[in-house]
């Protein structure tokens, strides 16, 4: 009399997936899975007539003793049962005898695994193991199947939403590209319009201040010659307080000529700023754009950062001045920002304040070589912009979040300004963008530039 097995097999349960919502951080426990739990003492024919039933079930689970062993397929289930006197040697046998013969690797996976990831590993598997289907581990003692045509549907759809992605961002920095050229030639063209009338003003200066003196003279030379005898004139010089009239009038007029000048230079370091780079790379004076930086951010720093200047002799450097200037911006608007926030901490905390250090930016450029690599690469030199602050710092978390956003993948989430200022100076002129921090000392961003 033939043995029932129906209490040794589980009916194969499908677990809807909620494949409609499948994002780019989608896992495994979205898709849909099988659970069909068989144990090793039933027969091959009772799978069978399971699989007959259910012509999308990929494989089985098995179990001994309600244990976990392994995985068949149908897959390979099908290759034993077409061979020849397949049926006569393995139908009727416990399928742990089957089970023996067609054991080969599996590749078990969390449910908490990302489908892309677990795309790329059934990738890597060998030819012949491509098509079987997952195990997917969803608690300690529970597995279920994840068949791999459904694994694929649920990649080629999180590929696509991630090349929408890509694309909508690449088009909204497309857009945000053309507003900040076209802001950057507003800027220049009212930048122009400015510097004009301060050209007029510091041109017109000198002759003012000796057209001033001359006159200054000629009243000396009147009372000279007068003697005091003119009452009129007399009051005239007491009401007008002519003696610090005279002294004051080349006050003033220094006055105006510095206040011209800082226009002047305020006016040409905006202008450098919003400069639109050429197609080719332009040499440059990399102290002068140091300073027009500094000039544009005095008025954030309002005397309570220190800024330290410490360069060195540098040759003008073949580079797209515009957008190194925003590097370099993007740094110090980082290092402002720290500052700034520990000032404002310390303020709440004024027990502290006599044992923090003022506020410094410290700025060093120098030329430094970097030996021959063990390739025969020849030595090569480099020019050296540090810029370092004695902020708080920064973890070594947040230190790798910042590395990490260099990378392709994180800024095509997320663009940061350091992450912009990685792809200039690495990209567009083969430098490097180094970063040192250390909690309580400060951090350190240091570019380096090929000297050609």
């Amino acid at each position: 009399m033939p043995q029932d097995f129906s209490s040794q097999i589980s009916p194969p349960l499908l677990s809807q997936g909620s494949d409609r919502d499948l994002g780019l951080e989608s896992t495994l426990q979205e898709l849909s899975m099988y659970n069909f739990q068989v144990e090793l003492s039933c027969t091959a024919i009772e799978v069978a007539r399971i699989f007959e039933k259910y012509p999308l079930l990929p494989g089985a689970i098995l179990r001994e003793q309600g244990k976990f062993i392994g995985m068949i397929s149908r897959r390979r289930l099908l290759e034993f049962w077409i061979r020849p006197y397949g049926k006569e040697l393995f139908f009727r046998e416990p399928l742990s005898m089957l089970y023996s013969y067609a054991r080969t690797s599996i590749l078990q996976l969390p449910d908490t695994t990302p489908v892309l990831t677990a795309m790329q590993l059934t990738l890597r598997r060998s030819p012949e193991l491509v098509a079987e289907p997952v195990v997917v581990q969803t608690a300690s003692d529970t597995y279920k199947l994840l068949d791999i045509y459904e694994l694929n549907l649920a990649s080629w759809q999180i590929r696509g939403i991630e090349t929408q992605v890509r694309y909508e961002r690449s088009q909204t920095q497309m857009i945000q590209n053309d507003k900040m050229a076209s802001l950057g030639r507003l800027v220049d063209g009212v930048a122009h319009e400015i510097l004009d009338p301060v050209n007029f003003i510091w041109g017109n200066l000198t002759y003012i201040s000796n057209y001033s003196q001359d006159l200054l003279k000629l009243i000396a030379a009147y009372d000279q010659e007068s003697s005091g005898t003119f009452n009129y004139i007399n009051n005239l010089k007491e009401e007008i307080e002519f003696e610090f009239l005279e002294e004051d009038l080349s006050k003033a007029l220094l006055s105006i000529r510095t206040g011209a000048e800082r226009l002047k230079k305020l006016v040409t370091s905006l202008q450098n700023f919003c400069h639109i780079d050429d197609v080719y790379p332009k040499p440059g004076d990399l102290h002068a754009c140091l300073d027009s930086i500094v000039l544009l951010i005095n008025s954030r720093i309002q005397g309570e950062i220190e800024i330290v200047r410490n360069y060195g002799h540098l040759p003008p450097v073949y580079c797209f001045m515009g957008q190194l200037s925003q590097v370099l911006m993007n740094i110090f608007s980082e290092s402002i920002d720290s500052l700034l926030n520990e000032i404002v901490r310390h303020q709440f905390h004024p027990e502290n304040t006599n044992s923090i250090d003022k506020p410094r930016i410290e700025i060093t450029t120098k030329i430094i070589s970097q030996e021959a690599t063990k390739s025969g690469a020849p030595d090569s030199r480099w020019i050296s912009i540090c810029i370092a602050d004695n902020g708080p710092g920064m973890s070594q978390q947040l230190q790798q979040q910042i590395i990490e956003s260099f990378s392709m993948e994180k800024r095509a989430d997320k663009t940061t300004s350091l992450a912009v200022s990685y792809r200039i100076v690495t990209a567009k002129h083969g430098g490097k963008l180094k970063l040192r921090s250390q909690l309580g000392q400060g951090t350190e961003f240091e570019i380096l530039l090929p000297l050609l």
